[in-house]
């Protein structure tokens, strides 16, 4: 019975052990691919730190100056920052460089610039930029997830390359209507002013229809809009985001078009497209990974 129980320790200490030497080796694995990533990508790698850095400093002002809501925006800012390399690195789908790059300065440009920096009102044209730079990276997204299925040897999910184009398509245009579901929601809700207003002269209501119709009455030059007796001050009337809405979904919808067309381009040419392979992911060479750090240590 003691011979048993000994036998039975000593191959429960040799599990441990073996168990133990696994995951050390694949500690060191991890660190030896995060320094083969790094000395790759060595430019993306400075990009990131230098708007890390960044957005802690304005984090830290934004701190003491008790503007707390932009404190938790930085916060979101520096989680938003490591999706990239969380894709990388949990689903081993490598990101080009300029893709990455474009991701990173979106996220900052969209919350550090246009929101704590005011962006969005100096520059006018800052949100439909970032909307049509959304709706080109959304359309990215979407393409190279159908791309990836396409390629994968076990999945049954083949489409053609107008197919993939579609859906790319059709993916970016639901993020834009999704988003601007959310910037209305944010309005209702939280009285914030996600859709912007735009001044217009001139509005159409069936509303206004005196003999309750269903006619639109159109107003035109309006001068002036008072509200509860009070002047706003405004050369012609406040439109509530309607405007905003559709001018950020079409500029979505011209984002979606270009990248669905450069993708549709690219299947058919199969990688010979050097621009579209910038902005297009694809699964990582595990076993090229692998080899490198080994060689380095030979």
């Amino acid at each position: 019975m003691i011979r048993r129980w000994k036998s039975f320790l000593k191959i429960q200490i040799l599990v441990l052990e073996t168990d133990r030497m696994r995951n050390k080796k694949n500690k060191s694995n991890r660190k030896d691919e995060l320094k083969t990533r790094i000395v790759e990508n060595k430019r993306v790698f400075t990009l990131y730190i230098v708007l890390r850095l960044s957005v802690i400093l304005i984090m830290i002002a934004q701190f003491f100056n008790g503007n707390y809501e932009n404190f938790f925006l930085c916060i979101l800012t520096l989680i938003l920052f490591t999706i990239p390399s969380f894709i990388e690195k949990n689903y081993h789908i490598d990101l080009p460089d300029t893709l990455e790059v474009i991701i990173l300065l979106f996220i900052y440009s969209a919350e550090i610039l246009g929101e704590i920096r005011s962006f969005y009102v100096i520059f006018p044209f800052w949100d439909t930029m970032l909307h049509t730079l959304n709706g080109f990276l959304a359309a990215a997204i979407g393409f190279s997830m159908v791309d990836i299925l396409n390629r994968n040897k076990k999945s049954s999910f083949q489409l053609s390359p107008f197919f993939m184009a579609l859906v790319a398509f059709c993916f970016s245009m639901t993020i834009g209507v999704l988003w601007e579901f959310f910037e209305c929601g944010m309005d209702i809700f939280f009285h914030m002013d996600m859709q912007k207003d735009t001044i217009v002269t001139g509005i159409s209501s069936v509303l206004l229809n005196p003999e309750g119709l269903n006619r639109a009455v159109r107003i035109r030059d309006i001068q002036s809009t008072v509200v509860n007796g009070q002047d706003l001050g405004i050369q012609g009337y406040l439109d509530i985001g309607l405007l905003d809405t559709m001018k950020d979904l079409f500029v979505n919808f011209i984002g979606a078009v270009v990248f669905s067309t450069i993708g549709y381009f690219y299947v058919k040419t199969r990688g010979e497209g050097k621009f579209a392979k910038k902005f297009i992911p694809h699964p990582m060479d595990m076993e090229a990974l692998k080899k490198k750090p080994e060689e380095k240590k030979n």
